[in-house]
């Protein structure tokens, strides 16, 4: 059985994981097979497989810090407490990074073209998993934005997300003959405002209502979103037809999930902000 890594094994791999995400937010391309074998003969006797693995816990380490991660290392949980001190030094240490992080949020985005015909757009959404990570006493403050979020509040973004859902249920309805229904989907947060509870008002097969927010990241699909207590609340007085339309890797090749009923049935969540009040 391999020993657990080292202080000075995690140290290496952090830094080979930031000096990716780095290229990856700057748009180049990354080789993340070269950057295994560059990183194996430093470490103890690691397959590639294990790197791999360390380098997917990373990616897990930074969704809950809420920061940006490498796409093509999804998440793995159950990772180490280490792993999360590591990384937070190293964000304490570079903190140059918050500058390629905004810019990743700030990204301007083009409106997407999807072949609704002839591309898988929709696909399996990832299933919620109960894992228990470890805590840690944040001792200095090295996250003082939540990336994740602010790139959710990227208006542009949102919208964008939105355009895409709004011309996909109209594509929905009139390819299986229901063009009249069709006609009838409603932009509700252009038309009423971002108050409504929901972004879409689109039509079952029967004609009623269905109520559909959608969420957008340039991210992959395991990406967290955030949702407001008004979303919340309107989502379970209306679960029976509520849908949550998450579109991800919108920069590239967008692709979507879909899950339905209320937010606090189809997803985990935990609250981030307290209003305190007299």
């Amino acid at each position: 059985m391999l020993e657990s890594w080292s202080n000075l094994e995690v140290k290496l791999i952090v830094a080979d994981y930031f000096n990716m995400l780095v290229d990856e937010l700057a748009g180049k391309v990354v080789n993340k097979t070269v950057h295994r074998k560059a990183l194996r003969p430093l470490l103890k006797n690691r397959s590639e497989g294990s790197i791999e693995f360390k380098h997917q816990n990373l990616s897990a380490v930074l969704i809950n810090l809420g920061q940006p991660y490498i796409k093509g290392y999804l998440p793995r949980s159950n990772y180490q407490k280490i792993l999360i001190e590591q990384v937070l030094d190293y964000l304490a240490n570079n903190t140059w990074l918050e500058e390629y992080f905004k810019r990743f949020c700030e990204k301007e985005v083009n409106p997407a073209s999807v072949d609704f015909e002839k591309e898988k757009f929709v696909v399996t959404p990832p299933l919620v998993q109960n894992v228990e990570e470890p805590i840690i006493n944040l001792k200095r403050g090295p996250i003082k934005v939540n990336f994740l979020e602010r790139e959710q509040n990227n208006h542009k973004l949102g919208r964008s997300g939105e355009e895409l859902v709004l011309e996909y249920e109209k594509w929905r309805l009139n390819t299986i003959g229901f063009s009249k229904l069709a006609d009838r989907v409603e932009w509700i947060s252009q038309t009423q405002g971002d108050g409504s509870g929901f972004d879409i008002l689109s039509r079952n097969y029967d004609g009623s209502d269905k109520y559909i927010e959608v969420k957008t990241t340039k991210l992959s699909k395991d990406t967290p979103f955030f949702f407001t207590i008004n979303e919340l609340q309107f989502s379970i007085e209306h679960k029976e037809r509520y849908y949550l339309y998450r579109v991800f890797n919108f920069d590239e090749s967008p692709r979507m999930f879909i899950k339905d009923g209320d937010f606090k049935t189809i997803c985990k969540s935990s609250p981030i902000v307290f209003k305190g009040y007299f």
